[in-house]
This record gives structure tokens, C-alpha cells and sequence, in this order.
């Protein structure tokens, strides 16, 4: 395989290691606030776009068989809801007998706290041929349980109460998860015959919309001044992260692929990803938590 061929298919990569290297060089333009508007372009256009792409792309067979698919979204959210910053729980216990600040822990817990993620989960699982409708259903119900859940979790982990703008958050889902679905939707019924014959790259959209919104969230990132953090404790809190993402991949991924569970490929690969990964949406609303 040639180097252009191996830049063809690993593009999505290249595509994160070049927007997080610009968000470092330039942090300012995409940062909120900034030039590009990411308060904007990004919580509303970018999320409004792929979930129109979703319902562009899918069939509405798909989704309604998805909305009775009991058993995964049950799966998902207890795992994500429940298991998940239970076990972060017990894990910053031990980390807490050792010298990584103790802001990064409690970083680390708000975050499992979290509900499942609203596009990179969604995006993640289409790219790789996975269960697309059920990972839209779980990042959406899950977002909207979260409203509710999260506050409540934080109060059980941390012992911090938090005001949630609940209409405010409830709203903008709404505005840029459902409605663009149902759109999407109704679009598709009228160019379905043409969605057939020319088949859109949908994949590569979304994950063109995801690299913007990993840029825009890295500008944030590089331009706060506020982040006065040792580099040991920031070192190994980024390995205890990702050998965290990696082992409740593995564990989903075990539990979900057994013959018993019922499960089918394309339904592991939605669970492996709705399950562990995170949302950042209504950890915004809650950065201000006492």
C-alpha cells in the first residue's frame, strides 16, 4: 500500500492530528468568542448538519425497528449512566492516594457523570458500518436523560449541587438533534430515488462536520489561561484516560458480542461507542458547578 493510498483511507486521522495542531498554532479563531462564532457554527450548524445527514442516510425502517430495540438502549444507558461513573468512582479512590491534582480527578468524575455523546458517537458508528439509527436514538434519549441524571450523579460523586438551565438545554437539542432528524426525514422521502442512484458521501460529511468540531473544542482548550496544571499530572491523567476508553471499549465489546446477548455486529459497534464515550454539550452548562 502507497503512501496515497494509506492517506486515503486514514484520512479521518490525519484529519485529528492536523485540527488539534492548528487549534495549538492559532487557538483564538476557533475558540469561543472567536472569528468563527463556534458558540454558533458549531453547538448549532455543525450538530444540526449531521443530524440531517442521519436522516438523509437512513431509512425509516431503520429508525422505527431502532426505537424498539429495547435491550441496546437499556444496555447503553445503564452502562453509561450507572456502571460508568460508578466505576470512575472507586478508580479516583486509589488515583486520590497519589500527587495528580486533585482538579483533574474531579475533572475525571464530572466527565463520566455525562451522558453519551450527541454527534461522535453517531458519526464513529457509520463510519465503521455500525448500527447508525440506534446510536442516534441513544445519543439523543441519552442527552435528554442526562438533563435530569447528571445534576443527580454529580450530587452522589462530588457533593455538588448545580443549577441546569433545563428549558435552555431541552430546547436546543430539540432544535439541533430532532428537528433536523425529522427533516432529514421528510427531505428524503422526496429524492429517495436519487439518494439511491448517486449515494452521497454521508460518511465523509460527517466526519468533516466532526473534525470542526474537534478543532473548535481544542481552541478552547489551548487558549484558556487559566490551565495551570503540572506536566506530570497532566501526562498521566491522558494515560489513566485512555487505557480507561480502551478497557470499557474492550468490556462492552465482550459483554455485547457473546452469542447470548442477542446482539448483532452492527449493534456492538453502537454500544461500544454510545456506551464510553461522553458528551461535552451539557458539561458546558455545568462548568460552573459549586
Amino acid at each position: 500500500m502507497g503512501p496515497c493510498e494509506r492517506l486515503r483511507r486514514y484520512w479521518f486521522l490525519v484529519g485529528i492530528v492536523l485540527a488539534i495542531s492548528l487549534a495549538k498554532l492559532q487557538p483564538s479563531l476557533g475558540r469561543r468568542g472567536g472569528p468563527l462564532k463556534p458558540e454558533i457554527t458549531i453547538t448549532y450548524v455543525a450538530v444540526s448538519t449531521i443530524f440531517f445527514n442521519s436522516g438523509l442516510s437512513l431509512k425509516s425502517e431503520e429508525l422505527a425497528d431502532a426505537l424498539m430495540h429495547v435491550k441496546l438502549h437499556l444496555f447503553v444507558q445503564t452502562f453509561t449512566l450507572a456502571f460508568f461513573p460508578t466505576a470512575i468512582w472507586f478508580i479516583l479512590k486509589l488515583l486520590a492516594l497519589t500527587s495528580i491534582n486533585p482538579w483533574l480527578l474531579k475533572g475525571l468524575q464530572t466527565v463520566g457523570c455525562m451522558p453519551p455523546p450527541v454527534s461522535s458517537a453517531v458519526i464513529l458508528t457509520k463510519a465503521v458500518g455500525g448500527n447508525e439509527a440506534a446510536a442516534i436514538f441513544n445519543s439523543a434519549f441519552g442527552s435528554f436523560l442526562g438533563i435530569i441524571i447528571t445534576p443527580l450523579l454529580l450530587l452522589l460523586f462530588l457533593g455538588s449541587s448545580s443549577a441546569v438551565p433545563f428549558t435552555s438545554i431541552f430546547s436546543q437539542l430539540t432544535m439541533t438533534v430532532v428537528v433536523p432528524l425529522i427533516i432529514g426525514q421528510l427531505v428524503r422521502r422526496y429524492i429517495k430515488d436519487w439518494l439511491e442512484r448517486k449515494q452521497p458521501p454521508f460518511g465523509a460529511i460527517s466526519s468533516c462536520v466532526l473534525l470542526m468540531i474537534i478543532y473548535s473544542t481544542f481552541c478552547d482548550t489551548f487558549s484558556n489561561p487559566k490551565i495551570d496544571l503540572d506536566n506530570f499530572s497532566l501526562l498521566l491523567i491522558t494515560i489513566i484516560i485512555f487505557s480507561l476508553q480502551l478497557s470499557f471499549m474492550f468490556l462492552t465489546f465482550f459483554i455485547s458480542s457473546r452469542k447470548m446477548s442477542g446482539f448483532t455486529a452492527a449493534d456492538t459497534v453502537a454500544i461500544m461507542f454510545c456506551s464510553t464515550h461522553k458528551s461535552l454539550t451539557l458539561g458546558v452548562f455545568l462548568g460552573g458547578v459549586t
